[in-house]
């Protein structure tokens, strides 16, 4: 009555399509950007920092070779450059339909890893342009679809209850059938970002925060700008410097790596009840009553309790969830619905 699978799928995505600014430059980089502090400096040593934000705006943002050409204008183009790679163990475990009983169980085990998930604004989990224009490499992480871990139970069952009797006893308290689904799965992975253009490439859409690696995980903080004697801006202090993401704030180098945060799981019961009344050998109706979230356990998800995608997450409240300076970062219950249960009935009349 069982049969089992094992197998592994590996694929790879190749001339995906990417949105950028082909003629944008960062004027951040590595070794030309504001420090963030975790703890406060002393002011010699903020008078001792070379770099000064005004210094790093009076650079250039675009590319030499597009402005001697005459084009001083962003230039957003689709290009077909991104990249991504898959690779899957999957196990499977099936029940034919016995004795009343019939199941699948499967589980698995994947790794999707990318540089471009969406390329138009579908949402703001994870940006649709990189964070850097000219190096799109940098964007390469665990793709916004990934799902590291996926186990589910499907199940029917047709109560051998009351099978035999009379044709009332047989109506009244038997014919039932029952079909739970049971699904626990890994969160998605979503993008932290400042919500600012930390970088200054003309764009805010995909720069990234600061990474303090000793910070309390989850947690976020927003940032003050520090000035040296001279009253320019040459660093920005953490408010709260026990943050593992930070703000970073205009002109500072952003450390932490894309799609790092992770959203709620989901964890679902769902139930479809059937009940049969048998009229004649021929002629039958059935009342059924679909579940969804039969357990009510609010599930603050970033999509469905049913399907992988992050539907229509664009608003300023996701903006909020991703942004560390925000009061409602990383608070799922203040940001997604909680997919409360729902209940579906139906009736059928067969002859």
């Amino acid at each position: 009555s069982y049969t089992a699978e094992v197998r592994y799928l590996g694929s790879r995505g190749i001339h995906l399509n990417t949105q950028d600014r082909v003629n944008r430059l960062a004027k951040v980089t590595g070794t030309n950007g504001l420090p963030t502090f975790f703890t406060a400096p002393t002011q010699a040593q903020l008078d001792a920092l070379p770099l000064t934000l005004t210094a790093i705006k009076a650079r250039s943002g675009f590319r030499s070779d597009f402005t001697a050409a005459g084009f001083t204008n962003n230039i957003v183009q689709f290009t077909p450059n991104g990249g991504s790679i898959y690779h899957g163990l999957a196990m499977q475990l099936n029940r034919r339909f016995d004795n009343g009983l019939q199941f699948q169980t499967a589980y698995t085990y994947s790794h999707t890893i990318d540089d471009s998930t969406a390329d138009f604004f579908s949402t703001r989990l994870t940006p649709r342009r990189p964070q850097d224009f000219q190096n799109l490499a940098n964007d390469r992480s665990t793709s916004a679809i990934d799902r590291r871990h996926r186990f589910t139970l499907a199940a029917v069952y047709d109560l051998p209850y009351f099978k035999s009797g009379n044709w009332l006893v047989k109506n009244l308290l038997g014919n039932w059938e029952l079909a739970p689904i049971y699904t626990i799965e890994s969160p998605e992975i979503a993008d932290v970002q400042s919500g600012l253009d930390s970088n200054l490439n003309g764009d805010s859409a995909g720069d990234r925060a600061v990474i303090n690696p000793n910070g309390i995980p989850g947690t976020g903080s927003g940032v003050t700008a520090l000035k040296n004697t001279a009253g320019a801006t040459v660093a920005y202090l953490a408010i709260n410097g026990s943050a593992q993401y930070v703000t970073a704030g205009s002109g500072a180098f952003t450390t932490s790596g894309r799609n790092t945060l992770p959203t709620q799981r989901i964890n679902n019961v769902d139930l479809n009840l059937l009940k049969r009344f048998t009229i004649t050998e021929r002629v039958r109706f059935e009342f059924g009553g679909a579940m969804f979230n039969l357990l009510n356990h609010p599930q603050f998800v970033t999509g469905t309790l049913n399907d992988v995608r992050s539907i229509g997450q664009t608003g300023t409240a996701v903006l909020n969830y991703l942004k560390p300076s925000s009061g409602t970062f990383n608070n799922a219950k203040k940001t997604f619905p909680s997919n409360a249960r729902t209940i579906q009935l139906s009736a059928k009349f067969i002859f």
